[in-house]
């Protein structure tokens, strides 16, 4: 049973296990669910679905398994539902409630497939707010589009759910923002990076080893407390920080990856350039001119074995990186591209992290000369570019 749902569930790129389809046909066999659409969409999410990433892909597959909705565009239908002017959903009418007996009487479109083409005609005929009626996209009445009013299925628009009826759970998509392709939040650049940390016990034993404790005390027939050194994550983390320009577009961003990365690393030091590296850096950017530090005091100063990350968008004139004298602010006398090259051969590992959209690399010049120094160790700043990031740096 649901070989069908374990292959579309794969085809949306959710990855499920034979282990998996097995439990959910036992969790079925047992009697977990029963002829409850709702509640096997919460149980296959429960059972199949491992990590929040892959919610949105879960919604969107489940979608296409209960009503094999590809026949148009719900993207589209949907774009044009939140362009309904917000004052037709006013509640300006009581509730809407019928008795069951009344809701029973009420005629379902039979699929959501029937629905959805529905709800196409009606945004093809409606032009006015509706109130109180059946048919039409509005409010307080008994039509399966609105909000406020009462039908035993529909599409929920404009207002808070109430019965728990509207066929809304696999169209609204709530965890998209949770997809690996999507822009991220502290809380997920935190989670991805922590794939990078290492720990190992060192300094004094001054931490309480409660098994050590429990054997010895055992072997003593007396209290033997069993004390070790603090677990330390031992990986060092350089960052180094393009700023102004092109990048104030992406400060939100950086700022997010610049907590994120300050929480999970205990040995992290940073700096800021401008477009490209060149002979020095700088730690403070209102102090920029008197807080210098010269790149080759960087690269004597911090040993082979931190893991350096550049951030920037890596947008400029090839000139920048490839000429002397190819700065916009001063005439430096090397061109960047000499000391990108020396970054990336002191250190045992470096890799630039790229705030730019993926899809744009391929038009800019200067992004493809820098991924090329770094030899391809350039990521989007998305949860999967950064996962792949800390597993190349954590080799």
């Amino acid at each position: 049973m649901f070989v069908r749902l374990f292959y579309i569930l794969r085809k949306y790129g959710v990855p499920v296990s034979t282990r998996e389809l097995i439990d959910l046909n036992q969790a079925v066999a047992q009697g977990l669910v029963f002829a409850d659409q709702e509640e096997f969409y919460q149980l296959v999410k429960t059972i199949m679905v491992k990590d929040e990433r892959f919610f949105d892909k879960y919604d969107r597959a489940m979608k296409d398994y209960f009503d094999g909705i590809q026949s148009f565009d719900l993207d589209d239908l949907l774009n044009q539902v939140k362009k309904l002017p917000k004052d037709w959903f006013d509640l300006e009418l009581l509730e809407k409630h019928l008795s069951p007996e009344q809701r029973e009487a009420l005629k379902k479109a039979g699929s959501l497939e029937e629905l959805m083409k529905m709800l196409e005609e009606r945004l093809r005929e409606q032009h006015k707010k509706h109130q109180g009626g059946n048919r039409m996209i509005g409010t307080g009445g008994t039509s399966p589009f609105g909000a406020f009013g009462d039908h035993p299925e529909g599409v929920r628009i404009g207002g808070p759910g109430r019965k728990r009826s509207a066929v809304k759970v696999w169209e609204q998509r709530n965890y998209q923002n949770l997809d690996d392709e999507q822009i991220l939040g502290t809380r997920h650049m935190q989670l991805a990076l922590r794939r990078l940390r290492k720990f190992a016990r060192q300094g004094a034993a001054e931490e309480l080893d409660i098994q050590g404790t429990i054997r010895e005390t055992a072997k003593q027939g007396i209290l033997d407390v069993q004390l070790v050194p603090e677990r330390r994550n031992r990986i060092k983390v350089l960052m180094l920080f393009d700023i102004g320009g092109s990048m104030d577009a992406h400060i939100a961003q950086c700022e997010q990856l610049f907590s994120a990365a300050k929480s999970e690393f205990k040995t992290l030091d940073y700096f800021y350039f401008h477009n490209c590296l060149y002979d020095y850096v700088w730690k403070d950017n209102k102090r920029r001119s008197t807080s210098r530090m010269s790149t080759w005091d960087l690269l004597n100063t911090y040993g082979r074995d931190y893991r350096v990350i550049v951030v920037g968008d890596a947008s400029m004139a090839p000139y920048e990186i490839r000429s002397v004298g190819g700065s916009v602010e001063y005439m430096n006398e090397e061109p960047g591209e000499l000391w990108l090259k020396r970054l990336h051969q002191h250190f045992e590992k470096t890799a630039w992290l790229n705030p730019e959209e993926k899809n744009y690399w391929q038009y800019t010049q200067s992004i493809g000369l820098i991924e090329q120094i770094f030899e391809k160790h350039m990521y989007p700043m998305t949860l999967k570019g950064i996962e792949d990031m800390t597993k190349y740096l954590a080799r």
